[in-house]
């Protein structure tokens, strides 16, 4: 392995190169063991702020016990002795880099003929499997093997200088609502964001709004799966939101001359947004991960809803099926590295309560989507549950619980919510209940 040598060679001579090559390759795209272990300790040496030369590198293999304490010598010297510089370091780190690749694609190719030998299991989770596998390594991620210790330390000293450097670094995904954001952190990498409530509570609009902000601000793809509503009638929504025109005259198309250059001005905000809107109906999650690793520079997935969900296997109920689907809505958000935010309908059990208040309890079908979710966040409007119209009214208060939230605090937010125009908003001033 030429190109290993060259690359392991030139970090000898100028130990500095180690930083352009750090973020290329690691210790698995190595062919040889002892390359790999080289590598390593080069690694630890770097973390420790030790130099790296010839003695130190050979005491720390023989420390290891990589080597013993007679052997090793000469072979690290001819590591030196390979190249005479290291400016070529990339171009030999882009060659150990291609070939761990097509190794990982032979490898990759032999599972896949083996499982479909088989037909232990069903078409749609063969080419699932597949799919996974080359998505992973064209986005550069093995999931095969173990990423040692050193290597995890360096992303993570890096994540930490970033985080010191950019307090902007320190939020997840925003939702656009600053209330909710100070207890959420934001949305993290990778998180399942649950939205629950009654029907009719508004939580469809909530998802659509958090949609629009994000793509406003990150400037990603924000993919939006309606297993309820037509993609029309979702972008009538989010007009009505964008534009603060009533919802009822864009459905009767009795407009206002204002209420149109409103929608003009609206509408060129939104087309400029990275927005894709699937209404299929009865997805499967295999069919959602199927056309997410499609889209380039994906930001945010919004599932409305979960209850309409089909399951990819055969189970004998539905609360097992609810079970895998979002046991799969959790996996697809950690291979996506992107939030997923589902919106689910709950029970009657805030009917039969006092307070009419949500609980964890409450969440439909079974039990395991409250364990899958990162986070779970419950609309409540107490105007929902009386008997007088509160139509005439142009705003009312609407309480965003956070009930879980697996990376820090729970409580609640206050927020303004606005019927005529299928709009949240953020209060002034918001009181945050612990």
């Amino acid at each position: 392995m030429p190109a290993e040598q060259s690359l392991l060679g030139s970090v000898l001579i100028d130990p500095a190169s180690l930083n352009e090559v750090a973020d290329l390759i690691s210790a698995e795209d190595f062919y040889l063991t002892e390359h790999k272990q080289i590598y390593l300790a080069m690694h630890e040496l770097f973390l420790t702020n030790s130099e790296i030369d010839e003695v130190t590198l050979i005491d720390m293999l023989v420390t290891k016990g990589i080597y013993d304490k007679s052997g090793g010598e000469d072979y690290i010297r001819t590591l030196a002795e390979v190249v005479p510089d290291a400016l070529n370091v990339k171009d030999y780190a882009r060659i150990v880099k291609e070939k761990s690749v097509l190794r990982k694609l032979i490898e990759a190719c032999g599972d896949i003929s083996e499982a479909a030998y088989s037909e232990q299991k069903s078409v749609t989770s063969i080419l699932d499997h597949a799919e996974n596998l080359i998505f992973n390594i064209a986005q550069g991620r093995d999931t095969k093997n173990f990423r040692h210790v050193k290597e995890v330390l360096g992303d993570v000293f890096h994540h930490l200088h970033e985080l010191n450097t950019n307090k902007e670094a320190t939020q997840g995904t925003r939702t656009g609502f600053s209330g909710l954001d100070r207890v959420l952190a934001g949305m993290g990498k990778s998180d399942l964001v649950l939205v629950g409530a009654r029907p009719g509570m508004g939580k469809t609009s909530f998802a659509l709004n958090v949609a629009t902000n994000v793509a406003k601000q990150t400037k990603k793809a924000v993919c939006i799966f309606s297993l309820e509503m037509s993609a029309e009638q979702l972008i009538t929504r989010m007009l009505a939101s964008e534009a603060l025109v009533d919802s009822y005259a864009l459905r009767t198309g009795e407009l206002k001359p204002e209420q149109w250059e409103h929608l003009a001005v609206a509408s060129g905000e939104l087309a400029g947004c990275d927005i894709l809107i699937d209404d299929t109906a009865g997805m499967t999650v295999t069919a959602m991960k199927a056309k997410l690793r499609r889209v380039q520079n994906l930001g945010l997935v919004v599932i409305d809803y979960l209850g309409l969900m089909q399951s990819d296997g055969y189970k004998d109920n539905r609360v097992q099926q609810v079970s895998e689907i979002s046991r799969s809505l959790k996996i697809m958000a950690k291979e996506l590295m992107v939030p997923v935010i589902c919106c689910a309908q709950l029970s009657r059990g805030p009917e039969g309560r006092q307070g009419n208040k949500p609980m964890l309890s409450d969440l439909r079908d079974s039990g395991a989507i409250e364990q899958d979710a990162d986070t779970v966040i419950f609309l409540y409007r107490s105007e929902y549950y009386k008997t007088e119209d509160a139509s005439n009214q142009d705003m009312s208060i609407a309480e965003i619980i956070i009930a879980k939230n697996r990376h820090g605090s729970t409580g609640s937010v206050n927020m303004g919510w606005n019927g005529q125009f299928t709009k949240f908003v953020t209060i002034e001033n918001d009181q945050e209940a612990q």
